[in-house]
């Protein structure tokens, strides 16, 4: 069993036009169809991959993403599994009065297995506020999990969640931002000591992030796999796999960002890279109802 933890999937390409996030690149000469929810199902066909949970992202051209994978829900039923973007950095309610009810409203329309929450240059401190408890009260309830974008210096605000909601999942996108550019010991550390907590994954995805911007290209990123054995020491196989297609086409194929683990990562031993390449979303998933 493969299941693709963190991929997105786009009407329209978000970066067809300049943005802050990705800055340099062209726009692509077919942007209905360069990040569809189809370009995604041919990738895990193609790769052998059996589920994918798409991290909804309602970013540029895309403010109809939460509904747009939810009809790609229903009709590639049993492949595909959504985290609704909810509250993120770029929304206008971001860390606002009412969010447990926005969740609430989220739930009851949509068929999700979690939300996805992206952080920004704050310290998280919200998510443990009155507001943020609220929140994950909820989420905890509805048997969601959760899927946090953010950076090393997040992790203490993510562990008093982790550490208040014990049986809610919390999976930590691209290795939880450590670079290798501007990583160091205390970056590390900051992540690292969240590894106490059972219910904190690390997502082992995100390569060109972690490389860094300047060598995004430099299969198989030999020089940033460090940062992975470091995280593999301390979590074991507390991690989950993900290809973060379809963003991943700036650096590498699929294929690549699936063998990266399967035949780079030597480090890991041979039963806990099946349980980070689906094994323990595949539980994390039935342990929360969301599947059979």
């Amino acid at each position: 069993m493969i299941i693709d933890s963190h991929c997105h999937a786009w009407s329209y390409w978000p970066y067809q036009n300049t943005n802050s996030h990705e800055p340099n690149q062209l726009p692509v000469p077919n942007p209905e169809t360069w990040g569809n929810v189809e370009q995604l199902i041919y990738e895990m066909n193609n790769n052998n991959v059996d589920k994918a949970t798409i991290v909804s992202a309602q970013i540029w051209h895309n403010q109809d993403n939460n509904e747009y994978i939810s009809k790609s829900v229903k009709k590639y039923k049993d492949r595909i599994y959504q985290f609704a973007d909810f509250d993120s950095n770029w929304s206008e309610t971001y860390h606002s009065e009412g969010s447990s009810d926005r969740l609430e409203k989220i739930i009851e329309k949509l068929d999700i297995i979690g939300f996805t929450h992206y952080l920004g240059d704050d310290d998280g401190s919200w998510l443990y506020s009155e507001e943020g408890i609220k929140l994950f009260k909820i989420a905890d309830k509805h048997g969601l999990i959760a899927s946090i974008a953010g950076a090393p210096k997040h992790q203490k605000s993510i562990r008093k969640i982790a550490e208040i909601f014990p049986n809610l999942p919390i999976l930590c996108h691209h290795m939880s931002g450590m670079n290798n550019s501007n990583t160091n010991l205390n970056n590390i550390n900051d992540v690292l000591e969240s590894s106490k907590y059972d219910n904190i994954f690390l997502k082992f995805s995100g390569y060109n992030y972690v490389i860094g911007a300047d060598r995004r290209w430099d299969f198989p990123y030999s020089d940033a796999l460090w940062i992975y054995k470091e995280a593999y020491q301390k979590f074991g196989s507390n991690m989950v796999w993900g290809s973060d297609f379809p963003v991943v086409k700036f650096s590498s194929t699929y294929k690549q960002a699936l063998e990266v683990i399967n035949k780079y990562c030597d480090f890991i031993s041979d039963d806990d890279k099946k349980l980070i390449l689906g094994k323990n979303l595949e539980k994390l998933l039935k342990e929360r109802g969301k599947i059979d």
